[in-house]
């Protein structure tokens, strides 16, 4: 099941998040799927960005639990202190 759980969740990642973020520069890499839980990275625009979280939490997690209903839990695993450019700088959001 862990294989095609994480085939469902990188085919959303590739054919809904990813052109959604890509208008601000980023991207989202999926890292692994472990039980009911995502593990992400946000890459360009989205490393170090001030909205980040909410676009995690109120954008990518709702959609992947909503067409994935066996996913719990979203995780942002993005080092975001190391941001080079970001679309909202912190504290501009």
């Amino acid at each position: 099941m862990s294989a095609d759980l994480r085939a469902k969740v990188q085919e959303l990642i590739d054919t809904m998040v990813n052109p959604a973020v890509a208008g601000h520069g980023g991207y989202v890499e999926l890292i692994d799927v472990q039980d009911s839980r995502v593990y992400l990275q946000m890459g360009g625009g989205c490393q170090g960005c001030g909205a980040a979280d909410i676009t995690l939490k109120a954008g990518i997690e709702r959609l992947i639990k909503d067409e994935i209903p066996e996913i719990t839990e979203v995780l942002d695993t993005t080092d975001h202190a190391s941001g080079q450019n970001p679309y909202y700088t912190p504290g501009k959001a």
